[in-house]
C-alpha cells in the first residue's frame, strides 16, 4: 500500500469562541455580587478602567434660568468670656485635694499596637468548647491526649466517628483509658456530646435530667422505631404502662437535642440582594435594575489623550495601551448588554406572570424557557444563563429568576396549572387540617380533585416531601386517653 499526499479544499461552518466572546457570556451568567468582584478585580488590573465620578449639580434650573442664591450672612461677631473665679472658695484646700500624690503609669511609644484580628468577633467552635472544658477539669497529659483525640474525631453533630479501639491504637493506649475519659467527656456541655449513636446521646441527656429510673429510659432503649413511627399504643402495650404516662415520656424525649452539635455550627446566613426591583405603579409594573454601589464605567481620558498626541511613544508602551483600551471597551459594552438582556428577560416574565405578581403564588402560571426565548428573540441557551443565580424582588417577595420557570399539571377540562401553584395548594391543605385526623397522600388527592386538578397519589408524596411535611401516620397528633 503506497503512501502518498494528497490536498483536499473543504468548506465548514463552526462557531469560534474569542475571548471577548468568552468574557461576555461569563459576565451573562454572574449574579450581582459576583460582577462586582470581576469589575473590581479589572478595575485594578486595567489603568485605562474608571469609575465615573457623580454627576455635580448645575448652576441653574433645566430652563436655563440663573438660580438666585440667599445672601451672605453678616460674619459673627466674637463671643468674649469674661468670668471671674469666685471669692469665697478655699483655694488651699482645693489643691490639696486635687494635687495629691496617685498612682502614674507610663506607656512606652515602642509597644506595639495590638492585631486588628485580635478585636475581630468570631464565634467559638465546638471543638473549642469542648477543649476548654477539657483543659478545666485539670487532666493528665495522658488524658489531655486522648481526650484530644477524642475531640479530633467528632463530626458537626458532636457524635464520635471513631471507635474506641481505634483510638486506642491510635495512641498506644488502653481501651479502658479512652472509655474512662470519654465517659468523663459525655457530661461535657453540650448535653448529649461524645456520643457515638443517637440512643447513647439521649441516653446521656436522660443522665442529665436524673431520669434514669423511669420509662423513658426504657423508651430509648428498646423502641425508638415504634416512637419514630408514632406507634404509641404499641409502647404502652410492651411496657405494660398507662398511655398517657406514654406520652408523657415523649414529650420529654422530643425535647431533647439530637444534634448536640447544631448550635457551634459555622454555617453563615447567605444574603440574598436582588438583582431586579419589580414595583407597581398605578396598573403597571415597572422594572429597576439594582445598580447601588455598580460602578459607572468609562475609559480614562487621559489615555486616550496620550494616543492621539503626536509625540512618540515606545512601541510596547504604545501596544500595551491599545490592548488595555480594547479590553475596557469591551467589558463596558460586555456590562451594558447585560443589563439590557436581563431587562428584557424580565419584562417578558412580567407579561406572562402578571397574575401572579397581583394575587400570589396560586395563580402562577407555568412557563418554560423557550416560551421567554420565543417572546424576545433570543435562544433558551442565553435565557438560562440569565437566569442563573439571579433575583427579583416583587411585591410578592424575593425570587429566583428560575422559580417562575416550572413544569405544568392538567386540570379536568384540560387547562393546565403551574407545579409551583399545586404545591403551594399542598402546603395549605396540610395547615388547614384536623392535627388529629391529617390528610393521607390519597385523601389530598381527592381535595386536588375537586379543585380541578388531575394529579397521581405519587407526585402528592413527591410534592410533599419537597414541603418538609411528614407522612400522615407521622403528623397525626396524640391526645392522652387514646
Amino acid at each position: 500500500m503506497a503512501l502518498e499526499l494528497r490536498q483536499q479544499l473543504r468548506l465548514t461552518q463552526q462557531l469560534v469562541m474569542t475571548p471577548q466572546l468568552q468574557q461576555a457570556i461569563k459576565l451573562l451568567q454572574l449574579s450581582r455580587l459576583e460582577l462586582l468582584d470581576v469589575i473590581n478585580q479589572e478595575m485594578e488590573e486595567n489603568p485605562l478602567l474608571e469609575d465615573m465620578p457623580e454627576e455635580e449639580p448645575a448652576e441653574g434650573d433645566g430652563d436655563g434660568e440663573p438660580v438666585t442664591t440667599a445672601p451672605e450672612p453678616p460674619p459673627l461677631k466674637p463671643v468674649t468670656v469674661e468670668e471671674k473665679a469666685r471669692e469665697d472658695i478655699d483655694w488651699s484646700v482645693y489643691l490639696q485635694e486635687y494635687n495629691a500624690p496617685g498612682p502614674i503609669y507610663f506607656e512606652s511609644e515602642e509597644r506595639e499596637a495590638p492585631e486588628y484580628e485580635n478585636f475581630v468577633a468570631r464565634r467559638e467552635s465546638l471543638n473549642e468548647h469542648l477543649m476548654w472544658q477539657l483543659l478545666l477539669s485539670l487532666p493528665t497529659r495522658r488524658e489531655e491526649r486522648i481526650g484530644s483525640a477524642i475531640i479530633g474525631n467528632l463530626n458537626k453533630h458532636g457524635y464520635l466517628q471513631a471507635t474506641v479501639d481505634e483510638i486506642a491504637i491510635q495512641l498506644d493506649a488502653h481501651s479502658s483509658e479512652v472509655e474512662n475519659v470519654l465517659n468523663k467527656m459525655q457530661a461535657f456541655d453540650p448535653p448529649g456530646v461524645c456520643a457515638r449513636d443517637l440512643k447513647e446521646c439521649l441516653l446521656i441527656q436522660v443522665r442529665q435530667l436524673e431520669l434514669d429510673d423511669s420509662i423513658v429510659v426504657l423508651i430509648i432503649q428498646n423502641h425508638l422505631k415504634h416512637l419514630e413511627n408514632k406507634n404509641y399504643k404499641a409502647i404502652s402495650r410492651a411496657l405494660k404502662v398507662g398511655f398517657d404516662d406514654v406520652l408523657s415520656a415523649i414529650q420529654i424525649i422530643t425535647r431533647m437535642e439530637p444534634k448536640p452539635g447544631r448550635q457551634f455550627s459555622d454555617e453563615q446566613t447567605q444574603y440574598i440582594s436582588p438583582d431586579v426591583f419589580v414595583y407597581k405603579v398605578g396598573d403597571e409594573f415597572v422594572i429597576v435594575l439594582n445598580e447601588d454601589g455598580m460602578p459607572k464605567l468609562r475609559v480614562s481620558s487621559f489615555y486616550k489623550e496620550a494616543l492621539n498626541r503626536k509625540e512618540e511613544f515606545p512601541g510596547h508602551t504604545k501596544d500595551y495601551i491599545r490592548n488595555k483600551l480594547r479590553s475596557a471597551v469591551w467589558l463596558i459594552r460586555s456590562i451594558q448588554q447585560r443589563q439590557r438582556t436581563i431587562y428584557k428577560v424580565v419584562e417578558s416574565i412580567v407579561r406572562f406572570q402578571r397574575d401572579f405578581l397581583e394575587k400570589g403564588v396560586s395563580h402562577l402560571e407555568p412557563m418554560i424557557l423557550r416560551d421567554v426565548a420565543g417572546d424576545i428573540g433570543m435562544h433558551e441557551s442565553t435565557v438560562s444563563r440569565v437566569t442563573t443565580n439571579k433575583y427579583v424582588h416583587t411585591p410578592q417577595g424575593i425570587f429566583e429568576l428560575k422559580f417562575f420557570f416550572n413544569s405544568s399539571i392538567s386540570r379536568f377540562d384540560g387547562d393546565v396549572v403551574a407545579s409551583a401553584s399545586v404545591k403551594e395548594k399542598i402546603r395549605q391543605i396540610i395547615e388547614s387540617e384536623d392535627p388529629m385526623k391529617p390528610y393521607s397522600d390519597k385523601k389530598m388527592v381527592d381535595i386536588l380533585k375537586s379543585s380541578n386538578i388531575n394529579i397521581a397519589r405519587r407526585t402528592v408524596a413527591k410534592y410533599r416531601e419537597t414541603l418538609g411535611a411528614l407522612p400522615s401516620s407521622k403528623r397525626k397528633k396524640i391526645q392522652g386517653g387514646q
